[in-house]
């Protein structure tokens, strides 16, 4: 199943456009007690407090399972932070999850789906300054900000194993339109910016 918060009515768009591309990942444990519930809650830890602060309506969150080193689904944030002491998935660690974030689920993949990371993470963004083999060394911890490009690169692998032949990928090539008030503005600018200069 895949919803999008972008299919919304215009007058919502702006609301739900993400800020932020997040990847959450947990053991395999927590993971299945996320799938169980529907992929409508996340829990997150007290020690990423700011992080966690900067979540807000509408952001994407990739969801990858550490133990297995797989990329499972993607969901998107329908709420900021709350706090709730209910024990709802197993410390990982000396700390549990106090933190909640309710979502929609996004891209659900099936386990015999789930992405190899080894295949795709040594092609991102945010693992560049490791050397290629050393990519799972960007993935400590629990949370972390990821570049939209590498979001949108995997949820679009995601996208190819959950529809079958009959996904058509999305174009990120922007509109001819586009580029040309893109240029034209450019022009704009430095017409704008010469004119200044002969005024001087």
């Amino acid at each position: 199943m895949i919803n999008f918060p972008f299919s919304l009515a215009p007058d919502h768009l702006e609301v739900l456009m993400p800020s932020n591309f997040w990847m959450m990942i947990n053991n395999e444990e927590n993971f299945r007690i996320t799938q169980n519930r529907g992929f409508t809650l996340l829990g997150l830890k007290a020690q990423h407090r700011r992080k966690v602060q900067r979540i807000t309506e509408g952001d994407r969150v990739l969801l990858y399972i550490s133990h297995l080193r797989r990329f499972a689904a993607t969901a998107t944030a329908m709420s900021s932070f709350y706090k709730d002491d209910e024990p709802i998935w197993v410390n990982e660690g000396s700390s549990g999850f106090p933190y909640h974030i309710k979502l929609e689920p996004g891209v659900i993949l099936n386990d015999d789906q789930f992405i190899d990371a080894n295949l795709v993470a040594p092609r991102l963004e945010y693992v560049k300054r490791w050397n290629p083999e050393d990519w799972y060394m960007a993935f400590q911890g629990n949370l972390h900000l990821l570049p939209k490009n590498d979001f949108t690169l995997i949820e679009e692998e995601m996208k190819k194993l959950h529809f079958g032949k009959s996904y058509v990928p999305t174009d990120f090539t922007p509109s001819a339109n586009s580029q040309r008030r893109r240029r034209s503005g450019g022009r704009k600018n430095k017409n704008t910016q010469q004119q200044q200069i002969v005024s001087t």
